[in-house]
């Protein structure tokens, strides 16, 4: 009944040959661009061309740009780097994150170093089910229209079942519809009654915004026809309260001692920060940034919708009626426990990923067979990314290790080019004055100090 993009069948990855790949990659930092590169081919079994997608010059193009949004006047670049360590449900991951923020890329990968060693993290996420939603605006029998649409539930049932025929065929379909009724009652207004039909569809693979919209247009008439009311909007539902992505991790109090402090005290911060989480929205909606920070990073290099998932996770944070943390940590004994569960509408085709050369190579790097695969390694990256953000608040504070990291971006703000940049860094991290201003000195002093010999020479 529509041409409305549906899941494509999933070719093989290059990860179905590579068994025995390992995420384990002790100094990966350490080595130069090139090498990152080749050492990432050679472990996910990616070929030279799919690697050249990584390069600003072999990327996305203006042209294949200009096909993706309106007025286009180019391509905004930002840093693609892979989290390694990590391993989820006994197997291990190569991440792709994209993200302009220092520390986000390394607090991951040392949170999966220290999270493998009690044998990783545990992920899995429901099916791709997401909800469309047809309303009736200011019906004059509230509860007459939910009646007689509760009563046509098998007609509507067979109108959306029959909007993508082809998607049964590859598991997906309709899930069920339901009938609510809405009540807007703000203070010192009108109150107003409405009626929503709900639809659950399957998307299987996609992220399934456009699939769930097209149901949501074809149900429309009929629901009008039923009740004799005015169809107001019909659109999908980015809380995608049936498609929850999860991750569990269970780390030994003596695997988190820091200097200066046994593994006990850092636990027991931990569960402290949370607890202030619990209590606080201000200190839940910071401690909810750490966990985007990774989903977010993960999201955007595989080409999938972080304003979406973004508007998902926080509604999901607030359903109890007030703004809550996305992780749980406790501790369980001498052992600290972690978990998080949240809503992840995430897709492996359609969309961006049809025309985009890079979030196709992020997840065959990723090597996921699915969408929820997908969903549930990028939960574990945003439990991993919210650890090591406690952690750091429960030991040395946020700042030192973060700021040690933004100092090269600093660095480069200030000029520094080429090997300037690491010396320069590091001359403002020991100075701890990781400004522009205390770039722009350090690279006055080491140019004093280069032309010293030569003056003395004169």
């Amino acid at each position: 009944m529509t041409d409305e993009p549906e899941p494509e069948a999933q070719s093989p990855t290059p990860h179905d040959e590579a068994k025995d790949m390992t995420s384990q990659l002790s100094g990966f930092y350490r080595l130069d661009l090139d090498d990152r590169r080749a050492r990432v081919a050679a472990i996910a079994g990616l070929s030279p061309t799919e690697i050249d997608a990584l390069s600003a010059d072999a990327g996305l193009s203006d042209q294949q740009a200009n096909r993706m949004v309106e007025n286009v006047l180019g391509v905004l670049g930002l840093p693609l780097g892979v989290c390694v360590n990590l391993r989820v449900n006994g197997r291990d991951c190569l991440v792709p994150m994209a993200t302009e923020e220092p520390s986000v890329v390394a607090a991951v990968s040392n949170m999966a170093r220290l999270t493998r060693r009690s044998g990783g993290l545990d992920a899995d996420a429901d099916p791709s089910i997401m909800i469309g939603q047809v309303q009736l605006c200011a019906p004059s029998d509230p509860e007459g229209a939910v009646a007689a649409l509760e009563a046509a539930l098998p007609e509507l049932h067979a109108v959306a079942a029959s909007v993508h025929p082809r998607l049964v065929a590859r598991g997906g379909g309709v899930r069920g519809l339901r009938v609510r009724r809405v009540d807007y009652d703000e203070p010192g207004f009108p109150a107003e009654a409405m009626v929503v039909v709900e639809v659950l569809l399957d998307c299987v693979d996609a992220m399934g915004a456009n699939m769930i919209n097209t149901v949501a247009e074809h149900l429309a008439p009929h629901v009008e026809a039923i009740t004799g009311e005015r169809v107001g909007l019909r659109i999908l539902s980015n809380l995608a309260s049936h498609r929850l992505a999860r991750a569990r991790c269970r780390i030994p109090a003596e695997h988190l001692a820091s200097e200066g402090m046994s593994g006990d005290e850092v636990a027991e911060g931990i569960a402290n920060a949370w607890r202030f989480a619990w209590a606080d929205p201000w200190r839940a909606a910071t401690h909810n940034k750490g966990v985007m920070n990774g989903i977010d990073a993960v999201v955007l290099a595989t080409g999938n919708d972080w304003r979406a998932v973004e508007a998902g996770a926080h509604a999901f944070a607030a359903r109890s009626g007030r703004y809550a943390p996305l992780s749980i940590w406790r501790r369980d004994g001498r052992t600290l426990v972690g978990r998080i569960e949240l809503p992840l509408a995430l897709g492996t085709v359609g969309g961006t990923l049809r025309v985009h050369p890079g979030a196709r190579l992020a997840l065959d790097m990723l090597g996921v067979e699915s969408a929820s695969d997908l969903a549930a390694a990028a939960a574990a990256v945003g439990l991993a990314s919210n650890l090591a953000a406690v952690r750091a608040l429960a030991t040395d504070g946020i700042q030192r290790g973060h700021m040690a990291l933004h100092a090269r971006s600093v660095a480069l703000a200030a000029g520094a080019v080429g090997a300037q940049v690491e010396r320069v860094a590091a001359m403002i991290v020991e100075a701890r004055e990781i400004t522009v201003e205390g770039a722009r000195r350090a690279l006055t002093a080491m140019d004093l100090s280069a032309r010293q010999p030569a003056d003395a020479a004169e």
